[in-house]
């Protein structure tokens, strides 16, 4: 069975094992604030999902990501929904994500309904990557 619950202490080492690109104070917040879930399938976590604030005001997925055994199955999708059933019943009225453009992920937010609404070109050296892709969804 599905669930998608908030973080929590308890969480901290299957979110690391997935989750390489956040500090364990960034974790600290996300668990305080109740802006990262802990994707399960029955009692077994599957997936993690974070997000901020763009703008202070606009909730900003930052990262969804599966354990490889769990992708491509629907989990995602779930996952994704529920988030912005959750931002809607918040009062937000749009969310946002980024992809690289190198990456399928814009694919799967564009069967979700958002929009691309800009990009970002990082060529500061130890910052290199692919063009990053914002999309926008209004609620």
């Amino acid at each position: 069975m599905f669930s998608i619950d908030y973080v929590t202490q308890n969480d901290k080492e299957f979110w690391f094992s997935l989750d390489g690109h956040m500090s364990e104070d960034e974790f600290l917040f996300k668990v305080r604030d109740k802006r990262g879930y802990v994707i399960r399938d029955g009692k077994n976590p599957i997936g993690i999902l974070r997000y901020n604030l763009f703008w202070d005001n606009i909730p900003f997925l930052t990262m969804i990501y599966f354990d490889e055994d769990y992708r491509r199955k629907g989990f995602g999708r779930k996952a994704v929904l529920h988030w912005e059933e959750e931002m809607r019943m918040l009062g937000y009225t749009a969310i946002m994500t980024s992809t690289q453009a190198d990456e399928d992920a814009q694919h799967f937010y564009r069967k979700l309904g958002y929009k691309d609404a800009g990009c970002l070109l990082l060529d500061i050296p130890g910052l290199e990557q692919p063009l990053e892709m914002f999309m926008i969804k209004s609620l």
